[in-house]
């Protein structure tokens, strides 16, 4: 175990040696070996605390993700890591882009391009990315998130819109109604990577470097997409590969991580054409791909005669903590997942989580039971891209 010693240790320890080495002498209380014993300990404490930070470094799950400055040269050791692996540095933010449909009042001249749209309840400023001539009673408009409330530059997931949403021409532009309707979300944008997803990604990457086209490239590539957390990649059909993902809630606006249709293509271009020359040499030129989002299979709870003192707080607790667990689970696959098996729906282990919850509340309840399509079962396996999430949870059978 190596430990870093106090001050105090270390200048006891050379006092000793010194003393030793002098044939037992006692030094005075301000003495000059004291002095020096003393300056030598502050000393070799600094150089325990650098070797010891300097062994962190070296290991991928540990490294730092603080700039420091060493000869000059300003680095931060977990990004190095990952620029070493090919990796690159983390993911950065990126800007959403949608359509919206503008009404023409009259049919002549123009919309600029760069021209303003404001979402009044984000506070987010769209741009128009270029001029659209003003030749049918409607013309759609393709507009990227440039800035908002908070004095940032509109990117992440703020900027993601809902068809249906209103967007207001900042300053009102001549033949065009001011209020403009999103219809479609072209790019999907995603919050910057965090430290603990960009450093699991490299570790994923040493775990299992590419093997030109197994498996594992497909989950490395895919992952790489901004908001893309999971992908599951299967044999399909002769020549085929379908490569099951899962989404952000934040970049894909939906509770279960369905990704968007953007999404799946940013995918897919990932997988296909390498992100640095642009060439499509990544997948095996015989491989077909298929990207589809994940699906989630609801799984209905009934506890019979719980009995505590605050039941719905409890409730909500085995709410979360059920939910939690089948959100967890995931498809297995041989050679890829890492083990213990999280592919398995169980009434026990269901069981075991409520029985947690509700004896540390100080309560007991009586039996159990799963729902999986309607069917009574005391287990489900998940098949392949398919997830799990708490559908109905009753109490008695109400």
């Amino acid at each position: 175990m190596i430990t870093v010693p106090s001050t105090q240790d270390l200048k006891e320890q050379i006092q000793n040696q010194l003393s030793t080495a002098l044939g037992g002498a006692v030094f005075l209380p301000k003495s000059f070996l004291r002095v020096l014993s003393t300056v030598l300990a502050g000393f070799l404490v600094l150089l325990f605390k650098y070797g010891s930070w300097l062994l962190l470094q070296i290991l991928v799950p540990y490294a730092s993700t603080k700039e420091v400055t060493v000869q000059g040269r300003n680095i931060v050791p977990l990004v190095e890591w990952g620029r070493l692996f090919g990796l690159g540095d983390p993911l950065a933010a990126s800007s959403a882009e949608v359509e919206v449909t503008v009404t023409v009042t009259q049919q002549t001249g123009s919309i600029p391009a760069a021209s303003q749209l404001i979402h009044a309840p984000s506070g987010v400023v769209y741009l128009s990315t270029s001029s659209v001539v003003l030749n049918a009673p409607t013309v759609t408009v393709r507009v990227r998130a440039a800035s908002d409330q908070n004095g940032g530059l509109g990117v992440g997931v703020i900027g993601n819109r809902q068809p249906g949403d209103i967007l207001t021409f900042a300053s009102p532009l001549p033949n065009v109604g001011r209020d403009t309707t999103v219809t479609t979300q072209v790019v999907t944008a995603a919050d910057a990577e965090s430290w603990d997803a960009y450093r699991t990604r490299i570790l994923e990457f040493a775990q299992a470097r590419p093997q030109g086209g197994a498996h594992a490239d497909y989950r490395l590539w895919a992952r790489e997409v901004p908001g893309i957390i999971g992908a599951w990649p299967y044999a399909g059909d002769p020549g085929q590969v379908d490569v099951y993902v899962e989404a952000t809630e934040e970049s894909s606006e939906d509770p279960d991580g369905i990704p968007t249709a953007p999404q799946l293509e940013a995918v897919e271009q990932a997988i296909l054409y390498d992100p640095v020359t642009g060439e499509p040499s990544r997948k095996p030129v015989t491989a077909g791909v298929n990207v589809l989002p994940i699906t989630r299979q609801a799984v209905d709870v009934d506890i019979t005669q719980l009995t505590v003192e605050s039941e719905p707080e409890v409730q909500a607790q085995i709410q979360t903590a059920l939910d939690d667990h089948l959100r967890s689970l995931e498809p297995y696959i041989v050679g890829l997942s890492i083990l213990p098996r999280r592919d398995r729906v169980l009434v026990a282990d269901l069981a075991g989580i409520v029985s947690g919850v509700v004896r540390a509340a100080g309560g007991t309840f009586g039996v159990l039971t799963m729902e999986v399509s309607g069917d009574t079962i005391t287990a489900y396996t998940l098949e392949p891209g398919e997830k799990a999430k708490l559908g109905a949870l009753t109490y008695d059978g109400a």
